[in-house]
């Protein structure tokens, strides 16, 4: 039995689907892994986008229900290794990528780790706010492995599930059209006690699509990553309600401080005016972070 299998969930992303799964089978240093990709268009098409790869590692199945969640729960039932890697479509791992993950879960006594992400923007993404669009879509951390306090997203990551009691499913489904099911689980994990590292030689690039390397696509997803914390709190059995409160009187704060600074250093056209508007849309998630609010960004929608 494998080692790891590594979970690629893809939706209408031909060209990066298949430098995805071509860099995590170039994997070097790592131990014997599965490569699972999960399909997740309703018409299918991966196996298209895949011709020509003979690998018995590979195994590509039809998820044809269009939701980021039920796509990873796909991936994660099928799986039989007892740690679990996530790596998106619009991401290539670079070679030691997998064995640095594994690695430093391991070394940290961790029961989830993430690793650096770099951003490839295309020439289109407008110049003003380029530095911003970089920095926004990148994951920074340590110089080297270390434990972490928090959490971020499912792409990039390793699980080790033989540590966590976790359902066959254990991405919320509500979030399929949302997104942020991954830190609706991490923060669930976090409360329960799970130890996060960082695996900071696990580095990928990220390729952002047009559609997505301009200012409305980054701050619709910092209003949706700005309802975390709030969800979060919501979804606890039984919910934590002056979590709630205080999250979203954080938020508030937030919206109003951040949102008067941005309004300034857009009059004088200054280039942080763009990271200084995030931090504002991410406050007024906390405070509206019901569903009926959240962007709809992936699947389906």
């Amino acid at each position: 039995m494998a080692r790891i299998s590594v979970v690629i969930p893809t939706f209408r992303r031909p060209d990066g689907l298949r430098r995805a799964v071509e860099s995590a089978l170039a994997q070097e240093g790592a131990p014997d892994f599965e490569v699972i990709v999960v399909d997740n268009a309703p018409e299918g098409g991966a196996d298209r986008a895949l011709a020509g790869i003979k690998d018995a590692r590979l195994t590509l199945i039809a998820e044809p229900n269009p939701g980021v969640a039920t796509a990873r729960n796909t991936g994660w039932a099928a799986a039989s290794a007892p740690r679990i890697a996530f790596l998106d479509d619009d991401e290539e791992a670079l070679p030691g990528w997998l064995g640095a993950l594994d690695t430093a879960l391991t070394d940290l006594g961790a029961d989830i780790v993430f690793g650096p992400i770099d951003t490839v923007l295309p020439e289109t993404a407008p110049a003003a706010h380029r530095d911003f669009l970089k920095g926004f879509f990148a994951r920074t951390g340590p110089a080297e492995d270390a434990v972490l306090d928090n959490y971020h997203g499912c792409g990039n990551s390793m699980i080790a599930r033989e540590g966590l009691s976790l359902t066959a499913s254990p991405f919320d489904a509500k979030a399929d059209q949302l997104g942020g099911e991954d830190d609706l689980l991490f923060a669930m994990l976090k409360h329960k006690g799970a130890r996060f590292g960082w695996a900071s030689r696990a580095r990928v690039l990220e390729y952002v699509p047009e559609s997505r390397a301009c200012l409305r696509y980054a701050l619709a997803r910092g209003f949706a990553y700005g309802q975390g914390p709030s969800q979060s709190c919501a979804a606890r059995t039984p919910p934590d309600a002056p979590g709630v409160i205080g999250w979203m009187t954080v938020g508030a704060a937030q919206a109003v401080a951040y949102g008067a600074a941005a309004g300034l250093l857009w009059a004088i056209r200054s280039p942080r005016r763009a990271a200084m508007l995030d931090r504002s849309v991410q406050g007024l998630g906390k405070v509206f972070w019901g569903d009926r609010f959240a962007p709809r960004l992936y699947g389906g929608a």
